[in-house]
């Protein structure tokens, strides 16, 4: 693990992520409907045997599937940049390694969210998060001194 937080320094990343988790969701989308659009024509194609295809519009949608996956990685590596991990880009999930009591765990942050309020276990993922108490608030330890 290259990096654990303390609950302040995460929580001073919530705004960038938001920006960049919802950049990648939209350039996730973006790359998908340019994948449909890719699969409408190989549809096409095999349905007409090659006849009455735009082949202009077809590398249109190839570039533009290739663009939206680069920025789609470009965003994706600056969260893991931060030392996060992106859990789930359809409902921009992110994780903070942190230690709670000795214990690697990840402070759960979902877009949307106006703070980070739940942690959980590295195994358990975003169904077995915890609120935050006082008890995680004074157990837990960002980066190693």
């Amino acid at each position: 693990m290259s990096r654990r937080f303390n609950l302040a320094e995460a929580q001073r990343l919530i705004p960038r992520l938001e920006r960049l988790m919802r950049d990648a969701v939209a350039r996730k989308g973006a790359y998908e409907q340019a994948e449909r659009a890719i699969q409408s024509f190989s549809e096409r194609v095999m349905l007409m045997g090659g006849m009455n295809v735009d082949r202009h519009q077809a590398r249109e949608a190839r570039q533009l599937r290739d663009a939206a996956a680069q920025k789609l990685r470009e965003a994706i590596e600056e969260v893991q940049e931060l030392g996060c991990v992106v859990k789930d880009l359809d409902i921009g999930l992110v994780d903070f390694p942190t230690r709670f009591r000795g214990t690697d765990v990840y402070l759960c942050w979902r877009m949307g969210e106006r703070a980070i309020e739940f942690w959980h276990g590295m195994d358990e993922g975003f169904r077995g998060r915890k609120a935050i108490d006082e008890d995680f608030r004074e157990n837990h330890e960002g980066e190693p001194e």
